[in-house]
């Protein structure tokens, strides 16, 4: 055997069964999820649905053009585009005709495509169909070089990757499908409620689902129903996943001898006839009792299930057995997931928005350059022709002087200065064109198209015209194809908000210095005058004092912070309501806390108001950082502030961020700053010095500098009011001015900004409690010891106050 005899060396690859398994697995996986089953964001189709609705764009078969067979149909598409075979092209066409399928159908049929009992079609030889408009919109301008195409199957042709979508398609229709290890199951949406959201989205692209939800409140479904909630939307609105509870339209007819229940409407993708039976069945079977007689009768009207009932049976029981027991009540788990830059991603409801706009921004974008670019091939050939018209005689006597065609325009090029499009279109002039009345339209014909040219260049100069202009197509699409809501949304049956069933009301709270809390109702306090003893506030425990006592609204916000500086969240209705004696539960039962106690507790409704949180520490430390920093609760709690080892913290005030603020300490001394002197920082921070102190001293109270007066109380039941401008302002980390002098081993408790017509209560480390009026309280000079405000037992002290209003609002607690 010679050389060249010899046989062709070939090279070997040895791979790994499991490698090769993976790869290959990979590789199907990702074209199940591209190529077939998750829709894409931006026209909201799946490539059979893309290539069916193309084809059919393709072949003619427009809404003003009569129907043509199926069979045409699918051969076309799959001979062209999708060679998966007849049957997964001609299943998808029925669907996109059924009424009840699609809350807008792209397909119009002609003949039997099935019906909501489940009844197949008819076979594609006997049905026809066309275009919907409303297909032909999502289709609009694909001959504008808006979309890119990529080579078939077989490379004869090509196809869309996308089609232009002028039509919110992904959101309107919806969309439904299992890949390998994902699914997508999105609702459909009413056209005209999405182009509201759409056009608010537009004038501001800031806005949020809640505003959103103002426009669209919930999916649309084509079969009508009813929505039982919202929570489930919300909750798919914000995170692409939630689930919608559904229910059937059914009304109680008590009429005549014998009630009964007529059902209208049921759930989207729920078989009517399968529904029906599925009634008998429970019927005999006895789990539904009092039903006499079933009967359908629906026709092509809408849908009419008659349910008889026996004399002595409960409606409104039997109805309820009917959704507990049937898919007339069902649910619809919503998984808004779509292909991305060509990845599955699971999307909001803004993040659906954003998407479609951004592919529209890049349509229009094309299409306009696309239209540009012909208005001014157009003009450039216009030019030619009035060029000509004006030195007719001597052109026509150059071609007659031309031997050929060729000769012709190089002459018509080199005299008149012409260009080659320029010289061909002249050459194939009609001579009718010679008239005066044709001359004048070829010049109105430059003008017009002049005009369109500035119009098209200001739509391409910056990205708000272009929005500008989507903005009036989607404007445009509602007026022509937006019609009423068909689902209704009602309150979700059984689901009422715990917080419904409470009342919004203040309520006293107080704390022990082991942290067992407790809320009281504030007319468990009578008035008294200033001086008296008070009245026992609650049992404590051995050991145990009364640390803290502040007013809240049931539903508040509990911001609490503990004295290592972590931060906890909780409503105000969750607090056990106590008697005025009872000691209260034990905190850790209702916070995660590790070996912490609460120092500072801050009512709050909303944490988006740009408002502050001020700290201040025993040491004299103060930081500010931004309320919106603290919106995201944990049940372990979250740090709030960094601490120097052996600090502790002291108090919290909420303010605007340009409040002045007044810190007291132990020993009666006071500082009065602006809080801009404290730059905002992120949570977790240290913060800078507030108040300098001498050995000994450390801080007790914070207060804001917004009332009438300062009132000082120290532990020792003595009080006074001052005013403000006794307070002359200092620079942050001075030591500030004497406040108050307390006698001899006492101290100050707190200081808070009051006005003239609040009420104050007291609370002592043996629980008793006095509420009194501030009004009744001396105003005196800074320096001075203050009046008696209540009567102390030997070894008792008071820990702290709260103030109110006579309008019962809350006011931020003191420690």
């Amino acid at each position: 055997m010679t050389s060249e005899e010899k046989p062709e060396r070939r090279s070997v690859i040895q791979v790994t069964v499991e490698n090769e398994m993976k790869s290959s697995y990979i590789d199907y996986a990702m074209s199940v999820i591209i190529g077939r089953a998750i829709p894409d964001v931006r026209d909201g189709l799946k490539p059979v649905h893309r290539r069916i609705l193309y084809g059919m764009w393709e072949m003619g078969i427009t809404h003003d053009k009569p129907t043509k067979k199926s069979a045409s149909i699918v051969g076309h598409v799959m001979g062209k585009y999708h060679p998966h075979g007849d049957a997964s092209i001609y299943d998808t066409l029925v669907k996109m005709a059924q009424p009840f399928s699609y809350r807008y159908m792209p397909v119009e049929g002609q003949g039997n495509f099935g019906s909501i009992d489940g009844d197949s079609a008819a076979a594609m030889r006997y049905t026809e169909a066309r275009l919907n408009p409303l297909a032909e919109a999502v289709l609009e301008d694909i001959e504008k070089e808006t979309v890119d195409f990529i080579p078939n199957f077989d490379e004869s042709t090509k196809e869309p990757t996308v089609l232009p979508a002028k039509v919110p398609n992904l959101l309107i229709n919806g969309s439904s499908g299992i890949a390998v290890g994902m699914a997508t199951n999105m609702p459909p949406h009413n056209l005209g409620e999405v182009c509201d959201a759409l056009c608010a989205y537009i004038d501001n692209p800031s806005i949020g689902v809640e505003d959103l939800m103002q426009h669209i409140p919930a999916p649309d479904f084509p079969t009508g129903g009813m929505i039982m909630g919202t929570a489930g939307v919300r909750e798919a609105y914000l995170t692409g996943r939630g689930k919608v509870i559904m229910r059937g339209v059914a009304e109680i007819e008590e009429e005549g001898r014998t009630p009964r229940i007529i059902i209208s409407e049921i759930p989207y993708q729920v078989n009517k006839a399968n529904l029906v039976e599925q009634i008998a069945t429970l019927v005999r079977e006895k789990r539904i009792e009092g039903i006499s007689d079933l009967r359908d009768e629906s026709d092509k009207d809408g849908i009419r299930v008659v349910v008889e009932l026996k004399r002595d049976a409960m409606p409104q029981v039997v109805l309820n057995q009917i959704y507990k027991h049937t898919p007339l009540e069902s649910t619809f788990g919503i998984n808004n997931l779509a292909i991305v830059d060509g990845k599955p991603l699971t999307l909001s409801l803004p993040q659906i928005m954003e998407h479609f706009l951004d592919h529209r921004i890049e349509v229009v974008r094309r299409r306009s350059q696309f239209e540009l670019r012909k208005a001014q091939e157009r003009v450039h050939i216009l030019n030619g022709l009035i060029l000509a018209l004006q030195s007719i005689d001597d052109v026509v006597a150059a071609i007659r002087a031309s031997q050929s065609a060729e000769e012709a325009r190089e002459t018509l090029i080199a005299r008149f200065g012409l260009d080659e499009v320029q010289a061909n279109a002249i050459l194939q002039m009609q001579l009718r064109r010679l008239a005066a009345l044709e001359q004048q339209k070829i010049t109105d014909e430059r003008t017009g198209l002049q005009k369109e040219i500035e119009r098209l260049q200001e739509i391409l100069s910056t990205r708000e015209t272009i929005v500008r202009e989507i903005r009036s197509d989607i404007v445009g699409l509602r007026e022509q194809f937006g019609d009423e809501r068909r689902t209704q949304i009602v309150p979700a049956a059984g689901e009422i908000c715990k917080e419904d069933l409470i009342e919004d009301k203040p309520v006293l709270v107080s704390l022990t210095a082991t942290n067992y809390i407790k809320r009281m109702p504030l007319e468990a306090y009578r008035m008294q005058h200033r001086g008296g003893k008070g009245v026992i506030g609650m049992a404590t425990k051995e050991d145990d004092v009364v640390s803290d006592v502040f007013v809240a609204s049931t539903h508040d916000y509990l911001l609490c912070f503990t004295n290592k500086g972590r931060i906890y969240w909780m409503k105000v209705y969750d607090i056990p309501e106590s008697s005025r004696t009872a000691k209260g539960k034990a905190i850790v039962n209702l916070l995660n806390l590790n070996d912490e106690l609460v120092s500072a507790v801050i009512p709050l409704r909303k944490f988006d108001t740009g408002e502050y949180l001020f700290f201040a520490t025993k040491e004299g430390m103060v930081v500010k950082i931004p309320v919106e920093e603290f919106s995201r609760p944990r049940p372990s709690g979250i740090l709030a502030i960094k601490l120097k080892e052996g600090d502790e913290l002291m108090d919290v005030k909420l303010t605007d961020g340009s409040t002045e603020v007044l810190l007291t300490t132990w020993k009666g001394q006071s500082l009065r700053f602006s809080e801009e002197a404290v730059r905002p920082l992120h949570r977790n921070s240290q913060g800078v010095i507030g108040i300098r102190m001498r050995g000994g001293d450390h801080l007790v109270s914070l207060s804001l500098v917004s009332k009438d007066h300062l009132l000082t109380i120290t532990a020792g039941g003595m009080g006074k009011r001052t005013e403000f401008d006794e307070f002359r302002g200092h620079g942050r980390g001075t030591m500030g001015v004497r406040n108050i002098q307390p006698a001899y081993g006492d101290g100050v408790v707190a200081a808070k900004a009051v006005s003239d017509d609040d009420e104050i209560i007291l609370m002592s480390t043996a629980g008793n409690v006095i509420r009194m009026t501030v009004g009744g309280i001396s105003i005196q000079k800074r320096g001075t010891r203050g009046v008696r405000l209540m009567k102390m037992d030997e070894g008792d002290r008071v820990v702290g106050f709260a103030a109110i209003n006579p309008d019962d609002e809350i006011e931020t607690p003191d420690l």
